[in-house]
């Protein structure tokens, strides 16, 4: 499958695998919108991608609806009723595996609760038989390993391997596939479709809920029954700032969707002439570390926010932290960064409605723990808490992790509207701003502004490293320029490096025109109708 594709008329999709872009393109199809597309694209990465991302994860949605209007709708699960400081009162931090990191509800199949919701309201009627059709097929007559699946098994098999149900799951033999192996889920398979027939509620309130809960609390997770009775996803208002190519949209607390868009706006006001310059890069990794800032000092569980995070995207105060930058000089660097592992997909069909989504189990495979009953593989977002009490997102059951997580979307002046996103932790914000910057304010073509060499600043992926990657495509003499002015470059032996992140795009052109694209690092595709 192609990684780019335009001219479409009916729909475009664009996924980090190529059988989940197809699964899409098929929903489509059928007649299905943008939301039902992304709903099956949602189930089918859970079923052919599990290090990235599954069921026991969380969700993030922003949809521009046909009349315009913009919408988040918020799958974060609440650290359960158990997860309290005192249960780790033997350790320094939480930890990252096991069944004391699976300490938050999954809220993505809430998320795909609200989506079909809105689906529906748009004229969505396929039947969740179709949605999930195709992921259960997967799950249960298996799913070719790809080469990340395969490298990080392996990579992080010391830490994984003993974790409830890691090694029935996703060691065949007891070792890590290999890339092109065939896996299957069976369990999974049939908790999709269970839920096919039952309905997603059955996952939190039904038999499914009650599986869940059963596994949980045999293996020692603070998450209860009562926990999952009581979740909703719930729709909020997005986050936006207005610049001069458009008004930039992305997603609330607890997600650093407020991150993402100070990098662009302050980047904007720098008015860099060209991409690919010193100018380009510098200004684009000072951006980053100003919005970084700001969020490691601000962004929290929304009901415990320490001020109206509006003054932050508001026209005065990015004007003032764009003349704090040096354009000769690189501000000193690191601060605290996350890591993360995550899919981003998009979608867009002729009625005008786009997709932009994301969903997560944290880090690669989560905590570790796959639920025997179900075959959901719990994620570990529960680690990003603290257990400092005075810390901003210290651990309380009911509180909602800082999230790495956010989608983006942008309605343009010229009228397109592009959904875009990428996978990778502290890495999201800055793809988003390298693919954004490059595509509408520098005119690459957005194939070239994805295949684009990348830079990352900072932490991801499980690393300690906190200097300024770079991929070995850059020129010799932009990066000797970038040390000279103070910057810790390093670069990447690889042309193409995972830890750039997947990022992908779908754009709604005026004339009713669509096009897709996603990342040559990753496994996926666009496809369109």
């Amino acid at each position: 499958m192609t990684l780019y594709t335009a001219g479409h008329r009916r729909g475009v999709v664009a996924a980090p695998h190529t059988a989940t872009a197809e699964a899409g393109r098929a929903v489509m199809a059928e007649g299905g919108n943008a939301l039902e597309a992304m709903v099956a694209m949602a189930a089918s990465i859970a079923a052919v991608y599990p290090h990235m991302n599954h069921l026991g994860g969380d969700g993030f949605w922003l949809l521009r609806e046909p009349k315009g209007r913009v919408r988040a709708l918020m799958g974060a699960g609440p650290a359960g009723t158990k997860a309290r400081r005192e249960l780790y009162r033997d350790r320094d931090a939480i930890p990252a595996r096991g069944p004391l990191a699976a300490l938050t509800v999954p809220g993505a199949v809430g998320g795909w609760m609200l989506a079909l919701e809105a689906a529906k309201a748009h004229g969505g009627k396929l039947p969740l038989a179709v949605l999930l059709g195709h992921a259960i097929r997967q799950a249960r007559g298996g799913y070719t390993v790809t080469k990340s699946q395969a490298r990080l098994s392996a990579e992080k098999l010391a830490e994984l391997r003993d974790m409830p149900g890691f090694a029935a799951a996703f060691l065949p033999d007891g070792k890590p596939p290999q890339a092109g192996a065939v896996l299957t889920q069976a369990a999974l398979a049939s908790t999709l479709d269970h839920l096919a027939m039952a309905g997603l509620h059955d996952f939190y309130r039904g038999d499914v809920g009650r599986e869940i809960s059963s596994d949980l609390e045999k293996i020692g997770s603070p998450v209860t029954r009562d926990d999952l009775l009581r979740y909703r996803a719930v729709a909020a208002d997005p986050l936006s700032v207005e610049t001069g190519a458009g008004t930039l949209y992305n997603t609330p607390p607890p997600t650093q969707g407020l991150a993402s868009l100070i990098i662009l706006a302050l980047y904007e006001r720098l008015r860099v002439p060209e991409a690919e310059s010193f100018d380009f890069v510098h200004g684009i990794v000072e951006s980053t570390k100003r919005a970084f800032r700001i969020r490691d000092r601000t962004v929290t569980d929304p009901s415990r926010l320490p001020q109206p995070l509006a003054r932050f995207l508001d026209r005065g105060l990015l004007d003032v932290e764009t003349m704090r930058i040096d354009r000769r000089k690189a501000a000193p660097w690191p601060a605290p960064a996350d890591d993360g592992d995550t899919i981003w997909m998009g979608a867009a069909d002729s009625s005008g409605l786009a997709v932009s989504y994301i969903q997560s189990l944290y880090w690669e495979f989560g905590s570790g723990c796959v639920l025997p009953r179900t075959g959901v593989l719990m994620q570990n977002r529960g680690a990003s808490f603290s257990l400092d009490p005075s810390a901003l997102n210290s651990l309380a059951p009911g509180r909602l992790p800082f999230h790495t997580l956010n989608p983006a979307l942008a309605v343009l002046r010229d009228g397109r509207v592009m959904a875009y996103g990428t996978m990778g932790g502290d890495g999201q914000p800055q793809t988003q701003g390298m693919l954004f910057a490059r595509h509408v304010l520098h005119r690459q073509p957005l194939e070239r502004a994805l295949d684009a060499p990348r830079w990352l600043l900072g932490r991801t992926w499980g690393s300690t490293v906190t200097n300024l990657r770079m991929e070995s495509r850059f020129d010799g003499n932009l990066v000797d320029r970038l040390m000279s002015a103070g910057h810790d470059v390093a670069v990447l032996p690889e042309p193409y490096s995972d830890t750039m992140g997947h990022a992908g795009a779908v754009v709604l052109h005026p004339n009713g025109t669509l096009e897709s694209a996603h990342d040559p690092r990753a496994d996926g595709g666009a496809a369109g109708l």
